[in-house]
């Protein structure tokens, strides 16, 4: 009985160690997401988490919301003292996610989310097809843009962002920066730092959301993968403000280009 004991918590302790050194480099890789370019963490972390700790597909979900919260604001104190934070113009947007976020949750057991999913890595691919083509450096308003219109557009962007978001658990950080960009006018390290702000809050809420519908995962993964995340998207950040809006254009069109065609090819062959 004692051999059986120490040989059971032996495995025990290989298969936490395993768990932590997993969502470590799971959340070490979002992060760069997350600051360079205002990406959501579950483009990153769920797939990871899914495929090497076999987790259950919906607290994946919820581990990389978690995850996404603390990194976002981190980035967001970041891109606001440089001077890249404008989400007054972005307000609408940010109501319209929020509450579009809740009522995807509520209702994301009972709608399948491979649509959803298979649209936020389309609009992750073009967007970082637009990036890399055309980079956006200085802000530019779109000729004929009324008020109406813009609240108008805000609120179904938001819409559509709040609803992926709910979905899927992505924080929806390149569709609200392609947003930011073409429809709002926004400079690319102004884009990326009012992304990063509004996903602090749109995750926050699909990640209780997520935690109180499907329970919290474990503390051996979710921990170490927040904490990793938080420091990677800090740093990035850091670092991203420090590039010139050129670079730090086709930088997150590189990575967003890499990451989508990454997990069309984890879909292709899981």
């Amino acid at each position: 009985m004692t051999r059986r004991s120490s040989r059971a918590s032996t495995s025990s302790s290989r298969g936490r160690l395993a768990d932590f050194l997993v969502s470590v480099l799971a959340g070490l890789g979002a992060g760069i997401g997350v600051g360079c370019g205002g990406m959501s963490s579950a483009v990153v972390v769920t797939p990871v988490l899914v495929t090497f700790l076999h987790l259950d597909a919906f607290r994946a979900i919820g581990v990389a919301l978690c995850a996404d919260v603390l990194a976002s604001l981190a980035s967001a104190v970041v891109y606001g003292k440089n001077g890249n934070l404008h989400p007054r113009k972005a307000l609408l947007l940010m109501a319209s996610v929020i509450v579009f976020t809740i009522v995807g949750t509520l209702i994301s057991r009972v709608v399948t989310d491979r649509s959803m999913g298979g649209l936020s890595v389309v609009i992750t691919l073009l967007t970082g097809l637009k990036l890399l083509v055309r980079p956006v450096t200085d802000g530019r308003p779109r000729p004929g843009l009324t008020e109406k219109r813009r609240v108008v557009e805000s609120i179904m962007c938001g819409a559509g962002v709040g609803l992926v978001c709910g979905f899927v658990g992505a924080g929806g950080g390149m569709m609200m920066l392609l947003v930011l960009v073409t429809f709002l006018g926004y400079a690319m390290k102004e884009a990326v730092g009012t992304s990063v702000f509004i996903m602090t809050f749109t995750t926050a809420v699909g990640a209780i959301a997520h935690f109180t519908e499907f329970g919290v995962p474990s503390l051996w993964v979710l921990i170490p993968c927040v904490l990793a995340t938080l420091v990677s998207a800090h740093g990035t950040s850091t670092l991203a403000n420090r590039a010139k809006p050129k670079t730090l254009s086709r930088a997150t069109g590189a990575l967003a280009v890499t990451l989508a065609m990454a997990v069309f090819i984890f879909d292709a062959v899981k």
